[in-house]
């Protein structure tokens, strides 16, 4: 998968349907999410996901990718997310695909980390 694919492919799960959810997400994926019960395996994943606020835009900046092995790619970058009804979110975020057949990749791995707000009143 190239670069420009893979960027596509990540900014589609920001704000996929529940289907496509199900579709891109592996039934093995790993999860860390903000929020309890933080870590989620396979279908708590999957259901974690469609769960989240839907988004309506999602801007994929300070972008890294790394290819560690055939059928691997691990990416990690900062989201900027808005939605209808949502207050604004920024995570910085790792994801990690893997291939299973040609041109068929799944999401094994994904974080969300918000930045850490120190201070304030």
């Amino acid at each position: 998968m190239d670069d420009e694919r893979i960027w596509k492919f990540e900014h589609s799960l920001w704000v996929a349907s529940p289907d496509e959810y199900r579709a891109k997400v592996d039934d093995e994926c790993q999860m860390v999410l903000p929020r309890p019960p933080y870590v989620l395996s396979g279908g708590e994943a999957i259901q974690g996901v469609i769960d989240t606020p839907q988004w309506d835009e999602v801007e994929l900046t300070e972008r890294r990718v790394s290819r560690p092995q055939e059928g691997l790619i691990v990416i990690g970058y900062q989201a900027s997310a808005k939605g209808a009804g949502a207050q604004p979110y920024v995570a910085w975020c790792t994801s990690t695909y893997r291939r299973l057949e040609h041109e068929h990749w799944t999401v094994v791995q994904h974080q969300q980390t918000p930045p850490l707000v120190v201070g304030g009143d």
